[in-house]
């Protein structure tokens, strides 16, 4: 069995997804998706453009035989080349079990070793922002394969990130930490103990084995699938002996307290019920056995105005580029539904539809600008910031917004896997146009844009962002008539108990 650092770092993200990928069936794989490529792509680009200023030899061999790499890396070592890219470094460990490293650079450094004085310390080229303890893991790991090697642990390894200087990894805090990983991961391999299902939204949505592990969980109700579960609550209610969406729907709420605390036990023990009886049930606290709505809610999204406007982005995180404002006038004096789909075709653009937005929304300088989520008000204050807006105009337009997202969650309860736009129009009964295309997709099909010229990505991604305008829109008409309901239901059953 060959355990190699990619194996290492995707057992330390999920223990699953490293067992299915030595034994699960690969045709249950789901294609690989645009954005993931694309991700694959820039990171080689961004090593390659590293390696390209780092004068370095790489050792020569036969593709994927091993053994010699490892021993044209050796060699290199012997010679004591000052920078190596790419090298081989091969253990052998249990019966059948050989381990494997590559890291970008091995980086020659003052020291004793067995090839005289100097020692090697391994460097790893990674397109992440931050020194993830998946990647100091591995570094570990390629320095407990380098030492087998040279004969002696470097004190450190480096992690050259993107838009920072290099990290030191201290290899005596996490080679111990490595070998834990590495010692489970091997137990769970060479045993053959399939891990549990977890679904974590984040890490689980570009993973090729998506669409098996969810298969699963939705067949069996699986408690990760409720919002609001994260690893370390799963593992407390694991340990209440809650399994199962029905049994948390039916515990009471004193018994999750102790692990959770009240506001976190309410909201689990609602979500699940709102998931066994399908349906949107109004959001409660602890402590409050009544409540008014004006408690927690906007007040714009109790009212319907003259005029409404709906706000969506598309944005380009490596160029730092916000490319389409996309506006929706609903405007009920005259019956008309407009999308304004100001797109940046060039990245010089971003000004000139900055400026295409603040003409839109001051043209109706009292409509409410609904959004979904604090990007699109983190947004303007950068594009204000950016391009030198008027503060009282920043002002004036930042009063306007009012978040759905926010409305929703301190509104209520809904039997979705997620609080995301998606789930929650599409319970409520909206579909998108084109169902294949996500914003992640968004940012590959703008590149294309970009790199062709071929205006059919761009049209897609228009399509893309009206939609989420609408869908914006479709759940705010559903919370307005959700909240009035909920109101007249509360005066009710008042009216009754002051009777």
């Amino acid at each position: 069995m060959l355990i190699t650092d990619d194996l290492l770092l995707y057992y330390k993200r999920c223990r699953r997804r490293a067992f299915l990928d030595v034994y699960g069936d690969r045709i249950q794989q789901d294609p690989e998706q645009d954005f993931l490529l694309k991700l694959r792509q820039d990171s080689l680009a961004y090593r390659q453009a590293i390696l390209d200023v780092a004068p370095h030899q790489s050792p020569n061999y036969p593709r994927r035989d091993w053994a010699a790499g490892a021993k044209a890396t050796l060699e290199l070592m012997q010679q004591g080349v000052d920078q190596i890219s790419q090298g081989i470094l091969l253990m052998q460990t249990a019966p059948g079990v050989t381990l494997l490293s590559r890291p970008d650079l091995l980086v020659k450094q003052p020291g004793l070793s067995n090839f005289g004085d100097w020692i090697y310390v391994p460097t790893l080229i990674k397109l992440g922002k931050r020194s993830k303890p998946e990647y100091q893991i591995v570094a570990a790991f390629a320095a407990h394969l380098l030492a087998a090697v040279q004969g002696v642990l470097p004190s450190s390894a480096q992690l050259i990130l993107r838009r920072q200087d290099a990290y030191s990894v201290s290899l005596a805090r996490w080679e111990p930490l490595m070998q834990e990983v590495l010692s489970e991961c091997i137990d769970t391999l060479l045993q053959r103990q399939e891990p549990d299902i977890f679904i974590s939204r984040q890490k689980c949505s570009l993973c090729h084995w998506y669409s098996t592990c969810h298969a699963i969980a939705k067949a069996k109700q699986h408690i990760s699938l409720l919002p609001g579960v994260t690893p370390s609550r799963y593992r407390d209610l694991q340990a209440l002996g809650l399994t199962t969406v029905e049994s948390l729907a039916q515990s009471p709420i004193n018994l999750l307290e102790p692990a959770v605390g009240s506001e976190v036990a309410v909201d689990l023990v609602q979500q699940a019920q709102s998931i066994v009886q399908n349906r949107a049930i109004l959001r409660q606290r602890s402590g409050a056995e009544t409540q008014t709505l004006e408690l927690f809610t906007h007040p714009d999204v109790l009212t319907t105005a003259s005029v409404e406007l709906y706000f969506d982005i598309e944005a380009e995180p490596e160029l730092k580029l916000d490319y389409l404002l996309g506006v929706l006038v609903i405007d009920h004096r005259t019956h008309t539904e407009t999308f304004h789909p100001l797109i940046a075709e060039h990245p010089k653009d971003e000004a000139l539809i900055w400026q295409q937005f603040l003409d839109l929304v001051l043209f109706y300088p009292e409509a409410p600008i609904f959004h979904f989520s604090e990007y699109e008000v983190e947004t303007v204050k950068r594009l204000a910031k950016l391009y030198q807006t008027p503060q009282p105009l920043v002002k004036h337009i930042l009063s306007r917004l009012v978040d759905i997202h926010w409305e929703v969650m301190n509104t209520a309860t809904l039997p979705v896997e997620s609080y995301s736009l998606k789930h929650l129009a599409r319970w409520i009964g909206f579909e998108w146009r084109d169902s294949g295309v996500t914003g992640s997709q968004c940012v590959c099909l703008y590149n294309h844009w970009l790199e062709t010229g071929d205006r059919t990505p761009l049209d897609a991604i228009v399509r893309y962002n009206e939609d989420d305008c609408r869908a914006t829109y479709y759940l705010k008409n559903w919370l307005k008539n959700f909240m009035q309901e909920s109101v007249q239901n509360s005066t009710k059953s008042y009216a009754k108990i002051s009777e």
